[in-house]
């Protein structure tokens, strides 16, 4: 058989894989890239096999059973090199090599190819980062690649092995089990972004003399890029649950179901906050607005102020010959009293009017 996959390899530190409970894993390299994990599981247990995956197949084909292997960024050549002998459709593998894959499900003639997001927050700086996860499924084995960081998956094996009765199940008791970990992550970013928006919405109506349009952009961009990433996933997953799609075991529907209810659940949260984020931005926009008003109203107040001391005293320098209180000995400190009068008189008046 050619092509075979050698597995003497040097350990990496990349990539780090879960312990299995009898024995410490070790994710291994070859030629770039990393091999998470490859196993073969017989109802729901994972047995010793050939190191070979397209023996490991055979093999499950043979007696029963799926292979489960795990892949991180493989290039064209890598990846002929390990699944080479499965033939997968060229338009799959083209997708596994390149990603930048929106969710979909797409069937290769008893091949399921099943593209979703990873997912991770960084709450430091308010970013999101994505990845890619895409599967290939049949009834006799599943390979998962992954690419980009997104959220940690690297527990799912090991939490899916102390459950053998859905690894019993097949290869889409791993797709579920991938699916449930990567929503369940939505849900807790969806929970922190609503924090954010928490934030950003306290400091626009605080009273501070500050915009904070900036902060509530960059977050915006951050909700768009989630929800790419989030809501295309509906539709394939509508199209799993639905009963025209007879691969998957009719014992892993209701799982499905539930799943989909947490993904729309996610949606809804994430809509809901963009929406709510958009409110904020335009409060923000409005506050601005009125503080310009009222300086706009306080410099108005303040040249009238000066209006009435500016018209006395230019009264009082035309220099005519008779004019009242020229020759009055206390003109001068009438006039001056007259001004503050007028100017204390204002400021009262502009302070009730909350002009000041």
């Amino acid at each position: 058989m050619c092509n075979k996959l050698i597995t003497i390899a040097q350990p990496v530190t990349t990539l780090r894989s879960y312990p299995r409970p009898d024995t410490a894993l070790q994710p291994t390299r070859y030629l770039g890239f990393v091999i998470v994990d490859s196993a073969l599981y017989r109802n729901g247990l994972r047995i010793d096999g050939p190191t070979d995956i397209s023996d490991l197949v055979e093999l499950a084909k043979r007696d029963g059973g799926f292979v489960w292997l795990g892949l991180s960024e493989p290039s064209q050549e890598e990846f002929d090199l390990v699944v080479g002998e499965l033939n997968f459709h060229p338009l799959a593998v083209e997708d596994a090599i390149s990603a930048q894959q929106r969710p979909k499900i797409e069937d290769y003639d008893g091949l399921t190819f099943f593209v979703l997001k990873t997912v991770s927050f960084n709450q430091t700086d308010s970013e999101i980062t994505t990845g890619e996860l895409l599967c290939f499924i049949n009834s006799h084995f599943i390979v998962t690649v992954r690419h980009g960081e997104g959220s940690p998956l690297a527990t799912v094996r090991h939490d899916l092995e102390l459950k053998p009765e859905l690894l019993a199940l097949g290869p889409y008791a791993v797709l579920h089990a991938v699916l449930d970990r990567a929503i369940d992550g939505y849900i807790s970013i969806a929970a922190a972004l609503e924090r954010e928006v928490a934030r950003l919405e306290n400091n626009v109506f605080s009273g501070k003399r500050q915009t904070f349009s900036q902060d509530i952009y960059f977050l915006k961009r951050e909700f768009i890029e989630f929800r790419h990433a989030i809501e295309p996933l509906t539709t394939p997953l509508q199209k799993v649950t639905s009963e025209h799609f007879h691969s998957v075991p009719a014992e892993l529907k209701p799982f499905f179901r539930d799943t989909l209810d947490h993904l729309q659940r996610a949606c809804d949260t994430a809509m809901g906050l963009d929406s709510l984020l958009t409110s904020v931005l335009q409060a923000d926009l409005a506050h601005v607005q009125v503080q310009q008003n009222i300086d706009v109203r306080k410099i108005s107040a303040w040249v009238a102020l000066a209006a009435g001391p500016t018209m006395i005293a230019g009264i009082y320098g035309m220099n005519f010959r008779h004019m009242p209180e020229l020759g009055t000995k206390y003109g001068y400190p009438i006039v001056l009293v007259v001004m503050v009068s007028l100017t204390a008189f204002l400021v009262a008046k502009f302070k009730k009017s909350e002009w000041l």
